[in-house]
């Protein structure tokens, strides 16, 4: 569980709650239902104009990666693959048949079992790749959509402030009620940018994040595999895998070795 998600979200609200307690507000002037109806509807609305509905219901899942991810160890990673070219290089590339059962990352499964199986290089390396690109492309996907929410919030918090100043200056008859009544007509902007501004767009912005690293790892992976089934040498792969790291996590794990 990534807890920087969570916190970040609690914090935002937490400060922004406070702020209004602090300046002498209080909550029921800043709740207003049809104001929220506005946002978040209208939100949701321009994504399902926006994309098809499997994509758009597929972001929930997706973004479920914010908060509840696991990411392999990069360190960890290449010393996996470095321990599996030795085995390569010591017993066979058949040897590590025997240690799939260890192994818990499924695309590091995936490449040494067509390793052993004798799969020619090129049709390995091209069927990984493939497995890459459809794990960007959903996790792309994902992302547009956060990002396309993200951007509607504000424009359509801005709907509905202009909807209430209408319904406000059509009646007034007590002008009395005219600075509450813009005061609720002012909610759904503050709602589209708390929405868009807490909400859509950092989730969209820690999903490109985790994405990128994931993708790191597969790329790591690709090249580690193809350079055992190719017979390379364990301290070159080593060396090839660790340009993947910054220079300081080397030292690390050369301290470490």
């Amino acid at each position: 569980m990534d807890i920087a998600t969570v916190f970040g979200i609690i914090i935002a609200f937490t400060l922004i709650l406070g702020s209004i307690v602090v300046g002498g507000g209080s909550f029921e002037a800043f709740y207003d239902l049809p104001s929220v109806c506005v946002v978040v509807g209208g939100s949701i609305a321009a994504a399902l104009i926006s994309f098809p509905l499997k994509n758009f219901f597929g972001v929930f899942k997706v973004s479920l990666k914010t908060v509840f991810y696991k990411l392999d160890s990069i360190p960890n990673l290449i010393e996996e693959l470095v321990s599996l070219a030795e085995t390569a290089r010591r017993d066979g590339l058949l040897a590590l048949e025997s240690r799939l059962a260890d192994i818990s990352n499924p695309f590091v499964v995936l490449g040494i079992q067509m390793a052993v199986d004798g799969t020619r290089p090129e049709v390995m390396e091209d069927i990984m790749r493939t497995e890459l690109d459809a794990v960007a492309t959903r996790h792309r996907d994902g992302k547009s959509v956060l990002d396309c929410m993200g951007r509607f919030a504000p424009a359509f918090g801005m709907i509905g402030t202009l909807m209430g100043l209408v319904i406000m200056l059509g009646d007034m008859s007590d002008p009395s009620k005219i600075g509450a009544g813009m005061a609720v007509a002012l909610l759904t902007t503050l709602y589209g940018a708390i929405m868009s501004n807490v909400v859509f767009l950092p989730l969209a912005e820690k999903l490109g994040f985790t994405n990128k690293q994931e993708l790191l790892a597969m790329e790591i992976i690709v090249r580690g595999i193809m350079a055992i089934q190719s017979g390379e040498n364990p301290r070159v792969i080593e060396q090839k895998l660790n340009t993947f790291i910054p220079p300081k996590l080397r030292a690390k794990e050369s301290q470490a070795a």
